[in-house]
């Protein structure tokens, strides 16, 4: 072998801890203890907003959505759409607000501004507190 190479190996050799210095290093460390009510602050987050709300009422509809395909042109279909939805949700659940889901929004977009679907299957829910949600239906 060259010197070179002898001279890294031995700075490598001299760098690398010996096995009683990294025993005396597992020694120092301790176990730390963790306060009883930490484990309380920790589940306290884990909880959904969504759980905490009471569903007073949940109905599965299928929106038609043809009348999107009347309008006077083919580049305000998908807002049409979005409005008519709107629409059928205010006048069958009478929602004091109205929030639809972006998965539900997507949905109708998916395919542009152009071809929005001609019937969609939602789930709405109304809370308490006469918030309805709209979601996409399972299925």
């Amino acid at each position: 072998m060259s010197k070179k190479k002898k001279q890294a190996k031995d700075k490598v050799s001299e760098e690398e801890p010996e096995i009683e210095e990294i025993e005396e290093l597992e020694d120092i460390k301790e176990p730390v203890e963790i306060p009883s009510d930490a484990e309380e602050v920790k589940a306290a987050p884990e909880e959904k907003p969504e759980e905490e709300e009471e569903i007073i009422d949940e109905r599965i509809y299928t929106v038609p959505l043809r009348k999107a395909y009347w309008t006077g042109t083919r580049l305000r279909r998908s807002n049409r759409a979005v409005r008519i939805l709107r629409e059928f949700i205010e006048r069958h659940m009478k929602p004091e607000e109205l929030l639809i889901q972006p998965e539900v929004n997507e949905r109708i977009w998916a395919r542009g501004i152009q071809k929005p679907p001609r019937r969609v299957r939602i789930r709405a829910t109304k809370n308490s507190d006469n918030l309805v949600r709209v979601y996409l239906a399972e299925g």
